[in-house]
């Protein structure tokens, strides 16, 4: 079997692994950046919005860190809030210094054409048009592939970390010694040695039935730091999106919050408007609360979708601010300048993930986690929009210090790496039994952890995952691996971390709603921590 190493080992291309493997690629260190498909696959590049910085002479880093904490509802961890604002011009600073091209815009006084959206009390979001993701990959993939001292491993998708005890401490202390992934153009296992591996690997709002999120986002990171021994924390927090397209061949469309936020309004079918009724901040209300809401009034009529509106504005104004938005919307026959778009709530964010502390540090010794994979007490029980792109660029500065740090006094590891040994293992007979359990994961998911949920749905998914996961466990051990069975394998562990975490979470909070505890409790204001070693 091929063997690589490398100082570092970096999963993931979004924009916390492409930032990292960056900086330290930079610094003259050995990166690999291991990527499922192709480099600018990932989430990232589906990002409409953009990046939340304080910016605007008349925005204070005092505002920014109250909206992000009032956001979050009462979890936020104040001082990596207060941490990761500070560092937010700094953040855009070096992105643009790097060649990323944010709308300009003299009038601030920024030199920045800064957007609003849903939960900002100011206009403080760096943008590019409504394709800022897809700005900051392509940017960024540019520098990268003409960086020294790293190598792209593209189609390779990460098994599992090799990990072993740190000599004279606690067995359970462990170090990473680096991790095995399927190269999916040879259909072999490869072992990758590294000194450092950091996982950015994304989210995991695949396992539900609508997503805005690509098919890469299967809660890899999170599924491996798990197995590995790494504690993760307050996975009950998944963010949908409120306005996802809704057309038959529009896919995972998203139609960004900055619709809402340069005055697109939420209508019914009958042309009424209704978020006013759910909040007085309506249509900028945080997204928990106009998923939510919107939710709410399409069971209470039976509706497919409701509809967002903003042709009341010019169409120069529509086309040169949402420029993709509306070129995809004529695609399907959709006049955003004329008419309403259909939209529907979308699984989006994980807020949780594996726990990080500020320099991205997990629970393993010279194991990192990066991103959406993370839990770093950002974002609380609900992400504040625009504040993701900034902890990856954020933290992916402070990690790649860390781990320049550590290279510079881990001794190398002598360790010789196992081949991965399928010696007892065949080819699979029935691939079907993937796709259907893949489709029942994602539809008992939607219907049992989604929006709204009680504590008899939980225990149903909490059976069904049971099951589920013994029959994947089983197909896992007797047959070779291959991508579908290995995405699988994560999301289905993942699920049930989600379901562990809401069903001890006894109120309602941020994005967890149940109708048994429709009341937030004081008492039960804590982060909900999972260990594995405690299991």
């Amino acid at each position: 079997m091929p063997h690589h190493h490398t100082q570092v080992a970096i999963v993931g291309s979004g924009l916390a692994g492409l930032s990292l493997s960056l900086r330290l690629a930079q610094a003259g260190v050995r990166c690999a950046l291991l990527t499922k498909a192709k480099l600018a696959s990932g989430s990232t590049a589906w990002a409409q919005g953009g990046i939340a910085a304080v910016l605007d002479p008349h925005d204070s880093t005092r505002s920014h860190v109250d909206d992000t904490l009032t956001a979050g509802a009462g979890l936020c961890h104040q001082e990596v809030v207060q941490l990761v604002v500070q560092n937010s011009a700094r953040a855009i600073d070096w992105l643009t210094r790097e060649g990323v091209a944010f709308d300009p815009d003299g009038a601030t006084g920024t030199g920045y054409h800064l957007a609003r959206e849903g939960g900002h009390t100011h206009r403080r979001v760096a943008h590019v048009a409504d394709s800022t993701g897809q700005a900051l990959v392509q940017t960024l993939n540019d520098k990268v592939l003409d960086a020294e001292h790293l190598s792209i491993l593209e189609g390779f998708i990460a098994i599992d970390l090799i990990t072993r005890p740190v000599p004279g401490r606690d067995p359970a202390n462990q170090r990473c010694l680096g991790l095995y992934a399927l190269n999916a153009a040879t259909g072999t296992v490869e072992t990758i040695a590294a000194d450092a591996v950091v996982l950015a690997c994304g989210g995991a709002s695949k396992a539900y039935l609508y997503t805005s999120n690509p098919d890469t986002s299967t809660g890899d990171g999170v599924a491996m730091a798990w197995r590995a021994g790494c504690r993760v924390a307050n996975m009950e927090f998944v963010q949908f999106h409120p306005t996802c397209l809704y057309h038959p061949h529009a896919g995972s469309f998203l139609v960004s919050e900055s619709v809402r936020g340069e005055g697109g309004v939420l209508r019914l079918p009958n042309g009424s408007r209704f978020m006013q009724n759910h909040d007085p901040r309506a249509e900028l209300a945080p997204r928990d609360i106009v998923a939510r809401a919107i939710d709410y009034e399409m069971k209470r009529a039976g509706l497919d979708c409701v509809y967002l509106d903003i042709s009341h504005q010019p169409k120069d104004f529509i086309t040169s601010h949402f420029p993709t938005i509306y070129r995809r919307c004529l695609e399907l026959g959709i006049d955003m300048a004329k008419e309403p778009v259909p939209c529907v709530p979308a699984a989006h964010y994980t807020c949780g993930g594996v726990i990080t502390d500020t320099h991205g540090r997990t629970d393993i010794t010279a194991l990192y986690a990066l991103g959406e994979t993370t839990f770093t007490g950002l974002h609380g029980a609900n992400r504040l929009a625009s504040n993701s792109l900034l902890e990856c660029v954020v933290f992916a500065e402070r990690a790649a210090d860390s781990i320049t740090r550590l290279l510079d006094t881990q001794e190398r590891s002598s360790d010789t790496l196992p081949d991965w040994d399928e010696s007892q293992v065949t080819d699979p007979d029935e691939l079907v039994v993937i796709s259907h359990n893949w489709d029942e994961l994602r539809r008992f998911m939607w219907d049992y952890v989604g929006i709204v949920r009680t504590s008899r749905r939980l225990q149903r998914a909490a059976n069904r995952l049971h099951l589920l996961g013994e029959e994947i466990r089983d197909f896992y051990s007797n047959f070779r691996v291959n991508a579908d069975l290995l995405e699988l394998r994560n999301l289905v562990l993942v699920a049930e971390l989600i379901v562990r975490c809401a069903a001890q979470r006894k109120e309602s909070r941020g994005l967890h709603y149940t109708l048994d505890y429709p009341a937030s409790d004081q008492a039960s204001a804590q982060d909900t921590v999972l260990d594995p070693l405690a299991d």
